[in-house]
């Protein structure tokens, strides 16, 4: 003889499965009438969370024909859909699904429970949504990590591409899936990490770059540690108050430049000035990859060299006078005033004048120590360079 209690299940478990179709109808209109954010999904999203909200229900009545065994899962209720389905709902919509089919099981409870078993089927669906709710944490949580790993390797793509200056279609696509706006000016600074950092660190690494600026990309590179900053405020401060988060060693921010396609420019700058810094060991940390002009030089940087001339020697030579002449003669004579003026055969008060000019004209101060060794070394590689429009001459002669 059938023990009454299984009798009852048997027989709601029957009327369960005979009103599959009524409960998924009901589903669907309640989360039509109730939901928002299913009301704006696209048609196809919205198919796909029909297909989910089935599949819930005809795992619930599966699992009540052997309550003993364990719940499927909210992984296995996903499977009809595609796994980007996880980017259109949130995990908090996914919850609000279950507890909407929680809702419209009860209401059908004493059309679809044997005469006396609604409580049970009531406390079943109960126990089974709860261990739903928990497994959709889970596949929200994989799915976080999943897409917190390819975001990371898209990361690195970009940040890599900026550092060869390869600035196209590619890269403008890449940028944007990672959540980069575009407003405002870029820069880059370089720097080395401490130890090789692991997943954890460098995922903090990320959040901390991401408070300093707008937009943020981060790039490790073995033991350097590249980063880009964007946005519309003060980027410098930003990349200052990150300074914590690298290893020891010199840190070099590149120029700002008007935007992530220009920042090639800014990380070739601070990476050759991170080559050229240990020439300069008294330079400040961080450091300007443009107060690193004449180290770069050494190291055979050809924009730096390029900038020198441009913005230190040929202004003085446009500027006439005996400016170039008074430089020449302060440096080459121990930066002092008075061993010039004789050279020059002036007064020292004139000399000084004409390195007060010499200020106004490149924005460098021959009387500072250090912004002198920069105007040296201008003037030197002036001379060595080949009158503006040589090159241009020779070309046409040939």
């Amino acid at each position: 003889m059938v023990p009454p209690v299984q009798r009852d299940q048997a027989h709601t478990l029957r009327r369960l499965h005979d009103g599959t179709g009524l409960l998924t109808a009901a589903a669907m209109r309640k989360l039509d009438e109730n939901l928002a954010w299913y009301r704006a999904l696209p048609a196809e999203d919205r198919s796909w969370v029909g297909l989910v909200a089935q599949a819930g229900i005809s795992s619930f009545i599966t699992w009540f024909s052997d309550p003993s065994t364990p719940p499927h899962g909210a992984s296995e209720i996903f499977a009809a859909a595609p796994p980007e389905l996880t980017r259109s709902i949130s995990l908090q919509h996914t919850l609000q699904l279950v507890r909407l089919v929680v809702e419209v099981v009860e209401e059908h409870s004493d059309r679809l429970a044997a005469p006396g078993a609604e409580r049970d089927l009531r406390e079943a669906v109960l126990r089974y949504s709860r261990e739903v709710a928990f497994s959709a944490a889970e596949v929200y949580a994989r799915a976080a990590e999943v897409r917190g790993a390819w975001d990371a390797r898209l990361e690195a793509l970009v940040v890599d591409a900026i550092v060869r200056g390869d600035a196209d279609d590619a890269l403008r696509s890449r940028v944007a899936a990672l959540g980069w706006s575009g407003h405002g000016s870029t820069l880059v600074l370089v720097g080395t990490t401490v130890d090789p950092l692991d997943d954890v660190r460098a995922a903090e690494l990320r959040r901390a770059t991401r408070r300093s600026a707008d937009d943020a990309l981060v790039g490790i590179q073995g033991d350097r540690l590249v980063v880009v900053l964007g946005g519309e405020g003060d980027l410098r401060a930003a990349a200052t108050s990150l300074l914590p988060r690298f290893g020891p060693g010199p840190v070099v921010i590149g120029p700002a430049v008007p935007s992530l396609d220009e920042a090639g420019r800014s990380a070739s700058a601070a990476l050759a000035g991170l080559a050229a810094a240990a020439a300069w060991p008294t330079a400040p940390r961080p450091v300007l990859a443009d107060d690193l002009l004449p180290e770069r030089v050494l190291v055979g940087d050809v924009v730096a060299r390029r900038t020198l001339v441009e913005q230190a020697y040929r202004p003085l030579v446009a500027a006439g006078g005996s400016l170039l002449e008074t430089l020449a003669a302060h440096v080459e004579n121990g930066r002092s005033l008075e061993a010039a003026a004789r050279v020059l055969y002036v007064h020292p008060n004139t000399v000084r004048y004409r390195l007060r000019k010499v200020a106004e004209v490149t924005g460098w101060d021959p009387l500072d120590a250090r912004e002198a060794y920069v105007l040296q070394t201008a003037l030197a590689l002036g001379r060595l360079a080949p009158p503006p429009g040589a090159t241009e001459l020779a070309a046409r002669t040939l």
